[in-house]
């Protein structure tokens, strides 16, 4: 049978390869976006435009379109959930949202990892907007839980058939973020990567791009029932030297380390491109539900991650995000 799949985003990170893992399938897809992106996805997928947190033009550009499975890579918000429920509702048969394990961190009091019964309970109350990091990340998970709220709701209402996958750091040989990239390439330029002095009580609990495209399709599944939410993670827990211990020996240098106290490096807002693995807002999620539910077994990092090295290696400087300042950085190593 073939699926007639909607896809909303999908065209940045891990866009092209669920696209591509869609078509092996043999799915009819439609890509939902603004257009701004460059997209190097197969012709023979329908492409409609449309800024989906505009309801009238999401509205204007789905028409009377029914699909089998949506896929919604791009949600944010609880308003953008309810437009989409609503133009939706009836005429999805499936519908897998890819969310987020911040939506634990606003909440008072968890202990790592978080479980999926976690969801539940009271929420921290909002930081004052002068820490911007904090305030910034803090609306981040209180949206992405009002748009699961939402679902939820929808699903309690009139059986709305979502399913939740939330997801910690993903790493992948696309991320536009540059994440792993700026480890890199401040590993082959032989000097210390700078990080904040609180780094050996953060616990690094990543996924890889593979595995949240495994999780997908299984989502999608018959037999995992609508209302379903699921952490999806690696199953290793790591510091960060254990992380980037084997990259640096894959590129053939030494892994140092300069800890400096982390209000420098906020006040200087070298945070996170000195360091993208050192923001306290990293959740690091418990994943045997998803094991169970979905049947995935999850990649080791140490098989995913030399191929990501050296997509890395590939990125030219000039678009990894912080490198730029990279000077500052070895200015505070020098200033010990």
């Amino acid at each position: 049978m073939t699926l007639r799949t909607l896809v909303i985003g999908g065209t940045r990170n891990l866009g092209p390869d669920l696209a591509a893992a869609l078509l092996e399938r043999g799915d009819r897809i439609t890509v939902l976006n603004r257009g701004v992106t460059a997209d190097d996805l197969p012709t023979d997928i329908e492409r409609l435009r449309a800024d989906r947190t505009d309801p009238a033009a999401l509205a204007a550009a789905l028409g009377a379109r029914r699909f089998d499975l949506v896929i919604d890579t791009t949600l944010y918000t609880g308003a953008d959930a309810e437009a989409v429920i609503a133009l939706l509702a009836g005429r999805a048969g499936r519908y897998v949202v890819w969310s987020t394990g911040q939506v634990y961190l606003v909440r008072a009091g968890l202990g790592k990892p978080y479980r999926e019964e976690d969801y539940d309970g009271p929420l921290m109350p909002e930081p004052p907007a002068e820490r911007r990091v904090d305030h910034e990340n803090w609306v981040y998970g209180i949206e992405k839980r009002a748009a699961e709220d939402r679902f939820r709701a929808a699903h309690q209402a009139h059986g709305f058939p979502y399913v939740s996958l939330r997801m910690p750091m993903i790493n992948s040989a696309r991320d536009h973020y540059g994440r792993l990239a700026a480890y890199v390439h401040r590993l082959l330029d032989g000097g210390p990567i700078v990080i904040p002095d609180d780094q050996d009580t953060l616990a690094l609990r990543h996924v890889c791009g593979d595995d949240v495209i495994a999780a997908t399709l299984a989502a999608a599944g018959p037999g995992v029932p609508g209302g379903t939410c699921v952490n999806v993670s690696q199953d290793e827990t790591l510091t960060l030297d254990a992380m980037l211990a084997p990259v640096a020996e894959q590129l053939g240098t030494s892994l140092r380390l300069h800890p400096v106290p982390r209000a420098v490096l906020e006040d200087r807002e070298l945070l996170p491109g000195c360091s993208p693995w050192s923001g306290r807002w990293m959740s690091a999620l418990a994943n045997e539900r998803s094991a169970a539910v979905l049947g995935l077994r999850y990649t080791p990092v140490a098989a995913f991650l030399p191929a990501l090295v050296e997509a890395a290696r590939a990125v030219p400087a000039a678009r990894v995000p912080g490198l730029e300042r990279r000077a500052e950085e070895l200015a505070l190593v020098r200033a010990g």
